[in-house]
């Protein structure tokens, strides 16, 4: 977002979500994320999905 100089609102606004699901999402509060949200993210931010997504394994309990 800041590479593109796009607010949080404006990216919301552009893939057609809310602030707040967008915020969880960009904070990683979020178990699961539609293939339709990632794609219109990806699209609004001319990258792929391997460019905003890291995979972080559970630690063991």
């Amino acid at each position: 977002m800041v590479d593109r100089h796009m607010s949080l609102k404006e990216l919301a606004d552009e893939v057609g979500i809310s602030n707040v699901n967008l915020s969880k999402i960009k904070n990683n509060r979020v178990a699961a994320i539609r293939f339709t949200t990632l794609a219109g993210i990806c699209e609004a931010l001319e990258c792929q999905p391997g460019d905003i997504l890291k995979y972080e394994p559970k630690q063991p309990a």
